[in-house]
């Protein structure tokens, strides 16, 4: 990480989210820089930073959010110290914690190693198991609907369809049957992919 004090902020998420970290690094004297997509236009986020910078075409609401070359290059024309991801999106995105130094970029967040320990839920699940820590009843690497219909025999209803990869409730549902699994899979490995570029989704009781 560099050395060097954090004068220019840039948050790269949107909304409420957003705000709270604005909030505090207003606090600290820090210049915020908001980006929002075209449909984020009105959000308050971008009101509640010093200045804002439109990502990505006007029809995607959501996928500019997950433009790592788009946030870099704003970072890079704006002179941003530091990036803040806040949660959600590229919070949890190891390349792009790993490009932020290159550019000269504060990443704020934790390090690349250990995102690819605790980042995506499965692989940390693996490593509890490992290191014996008791885990809930599940099933991953599910490729498709039928797969986890298979291992939904196994688990017992009710249980939770979640996404592999960031967190804010996305990618995530409650199925207490059969009929309700097959609705949920591909619905939350949708949801999954939109936010966070991974459709990988795990069932867990």
């Amino acid at each position: 990480m560099p050395s060097k004090s954090i004068q220019r902020l840039l948050v790269a998420n949107r909304a409420e989210i957003a705000i709270r970290v604005f909030r505090a690094a207003s606090e600290l004297k820090i210049t915020t820089v908001a980006v929002y997509s075209f449909e984020d236009r009105y959000s308050l986020h971008r009101d509640k930073a010093v200045e804002a910078y439109q990502i990505g075409p006007d029809e995607d609401p959501l996928k500019p959010y997950l433009d790592i070359e788009e946030i870099l290059r704003i970072a890079r024309n704006q002179k941003i110290d530091a990036i803040h991801p806040s949660y959600g999106f590229l919070s949890e995105n190891m390349a792009f914690a790993r490009r932020c130094p290159k550019e000269g970029i504060i990443f704020i967040g934790p390090a690349p190693e250990i995102m690819e320990q605790l980042g995506n839920k499965i692989a940390a699940k693996e490593l509890a198991l490992k290191v014996n820590v008791p885990i809930i009843k599940g099933a991953s690497n599910l490729k498709n609907t039928e797969e986890a219909l298979v291992a939904a025999d196994d688990i017992g209803f009710p249980m939770i369809l979640k996404a592999a990869s960031g967190g804010g409730g996305r990618g995530m549902r409650m199925v207490r049957s059969k009929d309700e699994l097959k609705k949920s899979f591909s619905e939350a490995a949708n949801e999954a992919a939109k936010a966070f570029g991974d459709p990988t989704v795990f069932l867990e009781k």
